[in-house]
């Protein structure tokens, strides 16, 4: 999700001059995004070589890992934001991740494919895993190890008594706050403890 519309979505959800982590920092689009329009600094997580490369390339500051082994290099409230944008849905162990985005940041935000958006439903009803823009994949080579919709996170959040500050989705580079899960590709959440 590296469209200035997008990245300008999320950015507007960090405070000005936040220090952030970005787990799957991917090229370290949105990182320079924040450094550059919000005065942010901090670091990207990622474990792609070439990904890597490119946010040394950006000037973003990177740490090659594996989020699977989780964040105990972080103490607790190191950073002011902690973001996982489209990254959630790749992680084993997403609960933990998410305990761990809320112990490492003040404030987490999280960005996913929904999978509750329309055209998503209407594939399956017509008995067919959805191939869409947010989830162009097939069945079969995707890299998402699960999906999940509004209201799955909603549940997570709850049972992990994290405090939900907003929500809306994403679609066509624009906000959805009405009927987001049925209206958006993209399902953000901003949360803390």
């Amino acid at each position: 999700m590296s469209d200035s519309a997008t990245m300008d979505a999320l950015a507007r959800l960090v405070p000005q001059g936040s220090r952030v982590l970005d787990l799957g920092c991917g090229d370290g689009a949105m990182l320079a995004h924040l450094q550059q329009t919000r005065a942010c600094s901090g670091y990207g997580i990622e474990i792609d070589d070439a990904n890597v490369l490119a946010c040394v390339k950006r000037g973003v500051n990177v740490i090659q890992l594996n989020l699977d082994a989780g964040l105990t290099m972080f103490d607790d409230a190191s950073f002011d934001v902690v973001l996982q944008i489209d990254t959630l849905q790749h992680l084993r162990n997403a609960q933990t991740m998410l305990r761990e985005t809320a112990r490492v940041g003040r404030i987490g935000i999280v960005a996913f494919p929904n999978f509750g958006h329309w055209p998503n439903r209407l594939a399956v009803l017509m008995g067919r895993m959805p191939v869409t823009k947010r989830l162009p994949y097939q069945w079969y080579d995707t890299p998402n190890i699960r999906v999940g919709t509004f209201a799955d996170f909603e549940e997570l959040a709850e049972r992990n008594q994290l405090k939900i500050a907003d929500s809306f989705g994403l679609q066509d580079r624009r906000v959805v706050r009405t009927a987001p899960n049925l209206m958006a590709g993209t399902a953000v959440f901003k949360f803390s403890r």
